[in-house]
């Protein structure tokens, strides 16, 4: 079995089942399990997915054995169907499909009704009497072989029948007689002449090996490499080859042909869902040839079909305990399945099909957390369209992909993806799109077409992508040379402004006003399960009480980090911040020469000296207590009863100060000096590197009065919000320490300053003090820091800058060269570095509670809201992670899909 490469499935059997989608990919895995469940599948085999591996090694050729493989199970093919490869009489035709481990729809590529030639025609002809039928497989087999394997691009060949419908008088494809595509077939083989250099291939095997080689080719495809980047899909082996004997939805009026949901793949509701066409193949539904009838219509016109295709529906579904995606055949009147996996979703599906599925009992609450991405929980947090909003709506069409998307129009996958490299927001419009639009789609906010139904290329991946899409919008005229699209009596040119509402269908002029979303229904209910099963706690990073509120109610448990230095932006009150840093060295120097005083007379002619600098600098603090007082009191009353992590003065000074003349000359103006003190201030903070340079805990030891009023303005609003009858928990964190001593230094003054407060106050509250880890040395030196510290929060952000070497605002120039060429595996600005800077938090956590055994340990920077840094700190064993509001439920989830994970 170690060198079996091929596996067959039919009659009732399979070599192979579900569970081996590593190596028959999904596509071959599920129809090895259908077969053994008895489900209606046309038998065939599939090329493990090892084989286009050793495809690509051995330079594009067949590795040693396999076309006697496939040649044995072509011979199995044909004795299952009692029909044999290029024979007239009983000729055996196939389609021929990918199918890797991870679902990629559209990606690869697929032939169908490959065996075909001028013999084989005319014995169809002879044995089903239907010449009409028998030049529609020909023509297509031609233009698909042409397009797929050989390169001949389909348009070509569009050009031909479109000439044909035009001669004949009619507008679909279904209406030509055979006659008339008996011709198309002849101008088809034209075409692939002219394009390909030789006549167009008569024998069946010679067909099949071009057809495997070009699904191997297309598993590196530009389209299909871009789709796994973006889907981040890796390790893969490559792809299956799936060959199967081919029946027909287009052999009359007793045929048809279409793709079905077991529940709405929009909604997520739990109905049946789907297209399908009479008397056609599988690419019309998707491609939008035509337009598909809704499935709950096969019903009238074929009830028997329809009433077993529904109960193999049910059947899947409880089967592998998840909504299916199926594509179906009848001939004449026989229903056959072709494929099912588990289907693409909008992300509001997603999660309402996770609720409904635990109330339903069909899966557990842990595997619920797992049906949902964290990229699709993201998608649902963005805004949708102003309710109030006046919409000039010029169009309508199918309600391809729920949501709302504004963007400037363009016309091809290229600008989309140029114009967003450039910062625009834009809608990609197509006639219809083909794989090779992947790009485009992925730049685009969202995306139109003219035709298609609700399972067309473009519905199938912007639901996949959670983009917004409208499709199908009967009387959208595009002109691809002119840039401009037509609709009634609007014309839109390239760079006009539209808006795309995804869930009603409908297409409007300019752009719509958007509302920020919130947590209700399915959405409430699935934060609540992934709650039962996490065991990370979750806070978040906010700055005032708006955002407070906003996190709490994303179910934040508190806040991480509360970043002062934000609040002496607000307003008038940078004026007081810079009154004092025009004051602080010499307040300093007198600090410095108070500590040096003999005795009390010397102290009292020190202050006399520097009276002016003492008085600015304190001043300014005393107007900065009540705002700093006020700020936390709304804080802590938004989050009343949850702790709140007040991170004391970070940056260096100099960021308070005007950078330019002009801002400079009001300053001096507005605090009445000359405007060569502010320069020479201004000259006198600036540092090299001012991310290492006086700023953090360094700023407290140099001026112990900052952070002796951030320690009174804290504890002050905490016992005034107790007063009003609410359960306060104030920490106070210092940043930037690399050593015990400078934490014990700030410590002690803030100590004090709150002691001074107890007594002035005849009133106490409970407080914690710890501190940031975020200097490497702290991290070393953690079981000492702990001493101290009452917790720790590690600021992975200035973390990952010290240890790696990268400054932050920099390395964006060249940290994107260093994943494409493997160097890291991501960013490590976005994703924390794992094995470096990972090891640092990991000994750091170790080392403090080895001091301290109950010592809280959190995260608070940008990775507390990245799935994999979440899932990195739950291994670590950290108390919580904490990240912006909007990111809150998106780590909520990733904590429950680490405690799954890590059992």
């Amino acid at each position: 079995m170690a060198d079996k490469r091929v596996y067959f499935f039919g009659n009732g059997k399979a070599e192979g089942n579900a569970k081996m989608k590593e190596l028959l990919g999904g596509k071959g895995a599920n129809l090895a399990e259908m077969t053994n469940l008895g489900v209606p599948v046309p038998p065939g085999f599939t090329i493990a997915t090892k084989v286009c591996g050793e495809y690509y090694k051995s330079g594009g050729k067949w590795p040693k054995g396999l076309a006697e493989e496939v040649k044995k199970n072509v011979a199995k093919l044909e004795k299952a169907m009692d029909a044999k490869m290029s024979d007239p009489n009983r000729p055996l035709l196939v389609s021929v499909r990918s199918g890797a481990a991870v679902s990629m729809p559209g990606m690869m590529d697929t032939v169908l009704n490959l065996g075909l030639n001028d013999d084989v025609i005319e014995g169809i002809i002879a044995k089903t009497g239907n010449a009409r039928f028998a030049y529609d497989i020909y023509r297509r087999f031609i233009d698909m072989f042409g397009d797929v394997v050989m390169g001949c691009h389909h348009e070509h060949f569009e050009a031909k029948i479109d000439a044909a419908k035009k001669k004949a008088g009619v507008e679909i494809d279904s209406d030509l007689s055979a006659d008339q595509l008996k011709g198309v077939v002849e101008e088809y083989k034209k075409v692939y002449k002219k394009h390909v250099g030789k006549l167009f291939p008569q024998d069946g095997m010679e067909q099949l090996t071009y057809a495997v080689n070009a699904v191997f080719g297309s598993w590196n495809a530009p389209r299909a490499i871009r789709y796994r980047e973006m889907e981040n899909i890796t390790g893969l082996l490559g792809t299956a080859v799936n060959v199967q004997a081919m029946v027909f939805g287009n052999m009359g009026d007793d045929c048809g042909t279409g793709v079905c949901f077991t529940r709405n793949p929009s909604t997520g509701k739990k109905e049946f869902y789907g297209e399908f066409l009479m008397n056609a193949q599988g690419e019309d539904v998707v491609a939008g040839i035509r337009t598909p009838m809704e499935l709950s219509k096969l019903n009238k016109v074929m009830p028997k079909a329809y009433k077993e295709l529904t109960k193999l529906m049910t059947r899947l579904e409880k089967h592998y305990k998840d909504m299916q995606d199926m594509e179906f055949t009848i001939q004449e009147k026989k229903l056959y399945i072709l494929q099912t996996r588990n289907g693409k979703r909008t992300a509001e599906a997603a999660v309402t099909n996770a609720v409904d599925m635990v109330n339903e009992r069909l899966i557990p609450k842990k595997e619920a957390v797992m049906r949902v991405t964290p990229e699709q929980l993201d998608r649902l947090l963005h805004p949708h369209f102003d309710p109030k909003a006046k919409r000039d709506v010029i169009a309508t069409g199918l309600p391809a992909s729920p949501g709302a998307a504004v963007g400037q129009i363009v016309f091809t996958a290229d600008t989309a993806e140029a114009w967003k490299a450039k910062g625009k927001k834009v809608i990609l419009v197509r006639k219809e799109t083909s794989p090779e639009d992947i790009g485009g789609m992925d730049a685009a906010e969202g995306i139109l077409t003219a035709f298609g139904g609700m399972t067309s290329h473009a519905a199938v991946v912007a639901r996949g992508m959670g983009k917004c899409c409208v499709a199908g919008v009967a009387g959208l005229n595009i002109n691809y040379v002119s840039k401009k699209l037509s609709v009634g009596k609007v014309t839109l040119k390239e760079g006009d402004w539209i808006s795309l509402d995804g869930s009603e269908g409908q297409v409007m002029k300019g752009q719509l006003a958007t509302v920020e979303p919130t947590l209700s229904g399915n959405f409430g209910k699935f934060m609540k399960i992934c709650d039962q099963v996490r065991t990370l706690g979750v806070r978040t990073n906010a700055d005032t009480p708006a955002d407070s509120k906003r996190a709490r109610d994303f179910g934040a448990e508190g806040i991480g980090l509360t970043r002062t230095e934000h609040m002496f932006f607000e307003g008038d009150r940078i004026w007081p911040v810079r009154q004092m840093i025009l004051a602080a060295d010499e307040y300093a120097i007198m600090l410095s020469e108070l500590e040096e005083a003999a005795d009390a007379k010397v102290k009292k002619a020190v202050e006399k000296e520097h009276t002016t600098a003492k008085k600015q600098f304190e001043g300014a603090l005393k107007k900065l207590l009540p705002l700093q007082r006020g700020d936390f009191e709304g804080i802590f009353t938004a989050m009343a009863g949850l702790p709140v992590t007040v991170r004391l003065l970070d940056p260096p000074l100099h960021e308070f100060l005007p950078q330019d003349a002009a801002s400079q000359a009001e300053m001096a103006k507005r605090l009445k000096v000359k405007p060569k003190v502010v320069k020479d201030k201004v000259a006198s903070l600036h540092e090299f590197n001012p991310m290492l340079g006086h700023r953090g805990c360094r700023l407290s030891i140099t001026y112990p009065a900052i952070a002796r009023m951030q320690g009174r303005a804290i504890i002050e609003a905490a016992l005034n919000v107790k007063k009003k009858g609410k359960k306060v928990l104030p920490e106070i964190m210092v940043p930037l320490i690399g050593t015990v001593a400078e934490l014990k230094l700030v410590k002690d003054e803030i100590v004090d300053e709150i002691k001074a407060v107890f007594k002035e106050r005849k009133d106490k509250i409970a407080y914690m003090v710890g501190t940031m880890i975020e200097v490497p040395r702290a991290a070393l030196t953690a079981d000492e820091v702990a001493e101290e510290a009452q917790f720790f929060s590690f600021g992975t952000n200035d973390l990952t800058q010290m240890t790696m070497g990268f400054s932050r605002d920099d390395a964006g120039k060249f940290l994107g060269e260093y994943v494409r060429k493997g160097v890291y595996a991501a960013d490590p600005f976005q994703q924390l570095d794992q094995t470096g800077v990972g090891k640092l938090v990991e000994m750091g956590t170790k080392l403090g509670r080895k001091t301290r055994k109950k010592l809280k340990v959190g995260i608070c920077g940008e990775h507390g809201g990245e799935p994999s840094s979440i899932d990195f700190c739950h291994r670590v064993g950290m108390n919580y992670v904490s990240c912006s509001p909007f990111r809150v439920p998106i780590a909520r989830l990733s904590a429950a899909q680490s405690a799954v994970r890590n059992k």
